[in-house]
């Protein structure tokens, strides 16, 4: 073998183990990779349940303790969350638990209604369903009849009304139906821990109790009856509108009752037969939570009150028959005031649709 020989089987010999090399430093740079991917891994994927680095799919514990359903939403999908205002009379974050589902694709709205038609019917509280309308950039109220597709929809559970706060059992069916309808559908959505929800309603519907004041002043003791005709003409000059109650309602702008006027005995006021109608006495009533500016709207009333006493040739009397002068007046305006900045403190202004829901 000549020295030329020699020289080519070196060179070649030196190009195999460079080759060799580079493909080893590759494997091992992958290795590194790979093993500081698995390291920071770990997450479960929010339909299938699968760890993000392997194909195990995780299982359930067997324990009778009952586990709440979450899905994991990052933090940048949790701002996207907000990019829309809902509407109060529907659903807001103290009134109602909110869950807001976002799908990776449209999902027909008939299909969504009849899946959460399975088990919403049986919760006793109000419950609403909104979808984001991506056109407009509004919720709609989703129903039975909407025929659209919607990437993002929402679901309200009214957490408390005058019936006191949810149960139990219907945070439950809620919270599972929300989070089994996202699971369906492929959505992701952040579901509040079932305690957390149950609290916070317990919590709302005792501060609703502390201030949920109706409170209503008597004429009574008259002299002679007051005719139907009289009283009609009275609350009518004073801007009270006769409804299908059978009372009258002072009505601001927006047709919300300030408050009202009927009669203190079983008949109701009818329109057909007010004007042969005699009353011995009357009843003005004000539901405090329901009413804005309650200080105001009680001045109204007492103004009626005053003409209404003289026709009656009676005496203006609380709830209990005990005759009101007007330190007393002055004290219940005063309380009225003191409910309603309570009430504002909390977030629940009086008057307003979170208010109208609560104390409904």
């Amino acid at each position: 073998m000549n020295e030329l020989q020699v020289a080519l089987i070196a060179i070649g010999a030196a190009g195999v183990a460079g080759v060799w090399g580079y493909n080893k430093w590759q494997e091992r740079r992958q290795g590194r990779i790979a093993e500081t991917v698995f390291r920071r891994g770990g997450q479960r994927d929010v339909l299938l349940g699968e760890a993000a680095g392997g194909g195990e799919v995780e299982a359930r514990p067997e324990s009778t303790e009952r586990h709440e359903p979450e899905f994991d939403v990052a933090a940048d999908e949790r701002g996207a969350m907000i990019e829309a205002p809902l509407p109060e009379s529907l659903a807001d974050e103290i009134a109602d638990c909110v869950v807001r589902i976002d799908f990776a694709e449209p999902v027909p709205a008939p299909g969504l209604w009849a899946s959460q038609s399975r088990w919403a019917g049986g919760i006793g509280k109000p419950m609403s369903w909104l979808a984001l309308d991506e056109n407009s950039g509004h919720w709609r109220q989703l129903s039975a009849h909407d025929a659209g597709r919607y990437k993002s929809v929402c679901a309200a559970l009214q957490l408390a009304d005058r019936q006191g706060a949810v149960s139990d059992g219907d945070v439950s069916a809620f919270l599972d139906g929300v989070w089994e309808l996202a699971r369906q559908c492929s959505g992701k959505c952040a579901i509040p821990k079932h305690d957390d929800v149950l609290m916070t309603a317990r919590s709302l519907d005792e501060f609703c109790a502390s201030v949920d004041l109706q409170l209503g002043v008597n004429i009574v003791g008259a002299n002679e009856p007051l005719a139907g005709h009289q009283l009609r003409q009275l609350a009518e000059e004073a801007g009270l509108r006769l409804l299908g109650d059978g009372a009258f309602h002072a009505q601001d702008g927006t047709g919300l009752t300030r408050f009202t006027l009927a009669n203190i005995g079983a008949e109701l006021f009818d329109p057909a037969s007010l004007d042969s109608l005699a009353t011995h006495g009357v009843t003005l009533s004000m539901d405090v939570p329901r009413v804005p500016d309650g200080p105001a709207a009680f001045d109204a009333l007492i103004a009626l009150a005053r003409p209404l006493t003289d026709a009656l040739g009676g005496i203006l009397v609380d709830s209990q028959g005990n005759p009101l002068t007007t330190e007393m007046i002055a004290g219940i305006r005063s309380k009225i005031a003191e409910i309603q900045g309570k009430m504002a403190h909390r977030e629940i202004v009086a008057g307003t649709q979170r208010a109208l829901r609560l104390f409904s």
